[in-house]
């Protein structure tokens, strides 16, 4: 059994997406829309890092001799993961070209619409479970915990379970706050009326009353007489 290369397999991929997770945690937090892109790349790199690292598992445990048990802890966090990949890249691709739009003015404050999408719970939930799971693969790797048959793997997935549902209350109440932001400065505006500009009367000049055709006509004739 290859342990050690078990842990430095799952040791990697858990930390390559505890780091996403933390760094979507804090994403909503940029300041500028320079720094809210340079997040936002940061984030779909590490991404495909740990989308490298769950390919490289099957592949390195393929080419060496024994039994392993990282293929059995990476099946955990590849549910999390498959969700990243088809819904929070799309997401991040959105905020990253939306703060790309402002790249002639980097220290342009970062739009209150972007922070919220930043700050939507599929954003970031499902980065912090992978990486949740993945650490709990851990031990797996480590053949401390057998799987499947034991108590201890039904506590661990308790316990996940637990934690994806306090992390998605928690990005939604902090999405739904910052989506309040979008609104707030239409409720501050205080609508006036225009002031009525007073000015002078216009008259009326009536134009001189023209002849008609046929008195023009008898009017030539008795000058011509």
């Amino acid at each position: 059994m290859n342990t050690a290369t078990d842990l430095i397999l799952i040791g990697a991929l858990a930390g390559v997406w505890l780091t996403a997770g933390l760094l979507a945690d804090a994403l909503p937090g940029a300041r500028t829309a320079r720094e809210l892109r340079r997040r936002a790349r940061t984030l779909s790199m590490l991404v495909g890092g740990g989308v490298a690292v769950f390919i490289a598992v099957p592949l390195v445990t393929g080419i060496l001799s024994g039994t392993s048990a990282a293929p059995a802890a990476a099946v955990l966090p590849a549910v999390p993961a498959l969700i990243v990949v088809l819904v929070t890249t799309r997401r991040l691709a959105q905020v990253r070209r939306g703060a790309g739009a402002f790249a002639t003015a980097p220290l342009t404050p970062a739009p209150p619409a972007l922070l919220a999408a930043a700050a939507h719970p599929l954003v970031a939930t499902p980065l912090q479970v992978t990486g949740l799971a993945a650490l709990a693969g851990v031990p797996i790797a480590a053949g401390v915990i057998e799987v499947p048959g034991a108590q201890v793997a039904g506590i661990v997935l308790t316990v996940v379970g637990v934690a994806v549902l306090a992390l998605g209350i928690r990005h939604a109440i902090r999405h739904s706050r910052l989506n309040v932001k979008v609104f707030a400065p239409i409720g501050k505006v205080r609508l006036r009326p225009v002031p009525v500009r007073h000015t002078a009367a216009e008259t009326y000049t009536a134009l001189p009353l023209e002849t008609g055709p046929a008195e023009n006509y008898a009017s030539s004739a008795r000058r011509a007489a």
